[in-house]
């Protein structure tokens, strides 16, 4: 008897991505700068035009991640959720006056065959209080997906992981 030599199955044919323009690179690179200037101006009202309109954004720990835990510390589904989010913060959250720099790493930008990209940016977030104490605040990564639209790029999905899973609990501003 002689042996039969089995070929491997085919991997499934997958769309490729289409190339991503230096424009379009920018106009990405240029959204995320927008989005944490508008933050650390305290522009906090124009949050939610980052996104679409059911855009999501999360807050989770780095550690909730690798444990495959989906469970976060912030969760806000659609343009209505982040408004009422900055609604609180201006109206209902009593908290001593300080403000936040963002300083965001070069993103590194994956497009899919959708249309959309999945980027990731890593970040640094000061925080300087009234008294002009400034401190490291927030370190980790937005991992994103992003949009393309007649205005622009927009957040479909932003997941904020934090390095630590020690998180103040002064963190009423997005971050």
């Amino acid at each position: 008897m002689s042996a039969a030599v089995l070929s491997p199955t085919p991997a499934p044919v997958q769309a490729a991505a289409p190339a991503l323009s230096p424009a379009a690179r920018e106009a990405i690179a240029d959204l995320l700068e927008r989005y944490g200037q508008a933050l650390d101006d305290d522009r906090v009202e124009e949050w939610s035009g980052f996104f679409e309109p059911d855009g999501v954004y999360q807050v989770t720990t780095r550690e909730n991640q690798l444990a495959g835990r989906p469970i976060g510390i912030v969760l806000c589904e659609g343009r209505g959720m982040l408004d009422d989010r900055v609604k609180a913060l201006r109206i209902a959250n009593i908290f001593e006056s300080h403000t936040h720099r963002h300083v965001m790493g070069r993103p590194l930008i994956e497009p899919r065959a959708d249309g959309c990209c999945e980027v990731r940016t890593s970040f640094v977030i000061y925080r300087t209080m009234y008294t002009g104490e400034t401190e490291v605040f927030a370190t980790g990564r937005y991992d994103d997906v992003l949009k393309p639209g007649p205005q622009g790029w927009r957040i479909a999905q932003r997941r904020v992981v934090l390095d630590s899973r020690m998180v103040d609990t002064l963190m009423v501003y997005p971050l």
